[in-house]
């Protein structure tokens, strides 16, 4: 179910919530229950699992907030997946797309890393966390290439994740400290105009340090 904020043709359109189930909230709750996280499977924790009928609200935020063109949405597939697409413009001086979600104050200290597994069109994406819950501000980001048409499951230590806001890294920001999540996202912000597709399969954590990405 994908709901529009705004009223039509405005920027405000560009902000949608994806809601898996008929429960509709509004953008940021706050019900730390309603993020049904913790599932725990194979030393792993799934934070999205688009299977999941209870899984936490995503919204859209695109370059519309900033005068930009660019226009994105996120469905459900008829496997059971979560499908990120749309078409990247840089007019406007735009250029990114992006997928977030809230997920309540969370403790992954325990773990190595996140784990996601994804089926993109051969661009480069971004995994991206953040410690607070506010709409704008510092978050921290990890790249990952994507193979067309190829299931990847990738894995990215917390040490991997860089600070970024708007592009750019900003001066002192602390390193990211996974005892405090908050919102979890995807961006595409690649330069490539065009369109683009991301296929998700699920999103979550991975603990054991002794195996690499791939």
């Amino acid at each position: 179910m994908i709901y529009t904020v705004g009223k039509p043709g405005t920027r405000g359109e560009q902000e949608r919530i994806f809601l898996l189930g008929s429960l509709a909230l509004a953008p940021f709750a706050t019900d730390p229950s309603l993020a049904r996280i913790g599932e725990t499977m194979d030393a792993s924790r799934h934070l999205a699992d688009f299977r999941d009928q209870g899984a936490p609200q995503w919204f859209v935020v695109n370059d519309g907030v900033m005068g930009g063109l660019s226009r994105s949405e996120i469905r459900l597939t008829e496997e059971g997946t979560g499908m990120f697409s749309g078409v990247l413009s840089l007019e406007n001086s735009g250029g990114f797309a992006s997928l977030r979600t809230k997920l309540g104050l969370t403790d992954l200290s325990g773990y190595a890393g996140m784990e996601i597994r994804v089926r993109g069109d051969g661009r480069t994406y971004q995994l991206r966390l953040r410690s607070d819950d506010r709409f704008d501000g510092v978050s921290y980001r990890t790249l990952f290439e994507t193979r067309d048409g190829e299931w990847l499951t990738i894995r990215r230590k917390f040490s991997e994740f860089e600070p970024t806001f708007r592009g750019r890294k900003p001066r002192g920001a602390a390193p990211l400290d996974p005892s405090r999540i908050h919102q979890m996202g995807l961006l595409v912000a690649d330069k490539q105009p065009g369109a683009f597709r991301l296929e998700i399969d699920y999103i979550g954590t991975w603990s054991t340090a002794s195996k690499e990405d791939r």
